[in-house]
């Protein structure tokens, strides 16, 4: 009879050790949606000492790429355990554009973003040898060829809806041609399968010595490219721009949301930090986990009404 309460209350202790375990007590899997070597990747790889050094635990980046990211966070919804050890990243317009297009495991409501910490605005680039210099150029060398094309990440996405509206908007044959990420997009370019890229700033800024962006998609001017116009100054309402975050399976505790939300927040203002991103190209964004629900809330408005616009392409 002793030795049976004993293993009772060795069972409750040990129960109660676990219940009381500080989170988080082991390795976090930060799951990227997308290729190595594009955005989410890099940003991924920029947050992780931090992360680290806040949170006391090693965080191992994995890859769930596919579907432009569908993959993943289809994963992120209907299998990961909702722990706080399994975090995805996250992206818009991605996880708004792709629902709309349909064929996709998830839906916009069912991510739980707890912070969207960048942003990178589209812009047009070309070939640093490329006769094409000006967007004059660019403009002229369509209506020339006939019909041009244009890399980018993924279809739905930032990229593809930037290309789209500026075929629309200025009548010229553009052909979008979609890549796993902006990492496999710009090789395509600097190889000569595409006449040019609808990419985000972080690929212009880290390959400046191959490609020339000869116009962006922002409200004004960029620090990395001071003299490049944007497209309003060209007469093209066309501003596109992509957000990343960092997001929770559904059924995540509230406690654990918070200590997660703080942490990259708390890298989000880190000086060091800040200083590596805006020398690649990202552009600095807090918004945390209710700021993001109204962030997506508000875009969710502006592609439904692009979508019907562009017929979903």
């Amino acid at each position: 009879m002793k030795v049976r309460v004993l293993v009772v209350l060795f069972a409750l202790l040990a129960l109660t050790f676990v219940l009381a375990e500080k989170y988080p007590s082991k390795p976090i899997t930060y799951v990227i949606c997308f290729a190595p070597g594009g955005e989410s990747d890099i940003t991924a790889r920029l947050q992780q000492p931090y992360l680290e050094k806040i949170l006391g635990v090693p965080i191992v980046i994995t890859y769930k790429e596919g579907g432009g990211g569908a993959v993943g966070w289809t994963e992120l919804v209907t299998r990961a355990k909702p722990d706080g050890y399994t975090i995805y990243g996250t992206n818009l317009p991605h996880t708004i554009l792709q629902p709309l297009q349909g064929g996709v495991g998830y839906k916009t409501e069912q991510i739980n973003n707890i912070y969207f910490f960048q942003s990178t605005p589209c812009v047009l680039a070309v070939r640093i040898d490329s006769p094409i210099n000006t967007f004059e150029d660019f403009v002229k060398y369509a209506k020339e060829k006939g019909v041009v094309t244009l890399g980018g990440s993924g279809q739905p996405s930032a990229n593809s809806f930037a290309t789209v509206r500026l075929a629309k908007l200025t009548g010229l044959n553009i052909v979008y041609v979609p890549f796993s990420g902006s990492g496999t997009a710009v090789p395509a370019l600097l190889g000569g399968h595409v006449d040019g890229l609808m990419t985000y700033t972080t690929m212009a800024v880290q390959y400046r010595d191959k490609m020339k962006v000869i116009a962006v998609a922002s409200e004004k001017r960029l620090p990395w490219f001071p003299d490049v116009p944007t497209f309003r100054e060209l007469g093209i309402d066309l501003v596109e721009k992509a957000y990343r975050g960092v997001a929770v399976p559904p059924g995540t505790p509230e406690d654990v949301k918070r200590v997660l939300e703080a942490a990259v927040k708390e890298v989000n203002n880190n000086p060091e930090f800040v200083a590596k991103m805006e020398e690649m190209g990202f552009v600095i964004e807090n918004y945390d986990e209710a700021a993001s629900a109204k962030l997506v809330s508000e875009l969710m408005a502006y592609y439904k009404e692009l979508w019907e616009e562009t017929k979903g392409k």
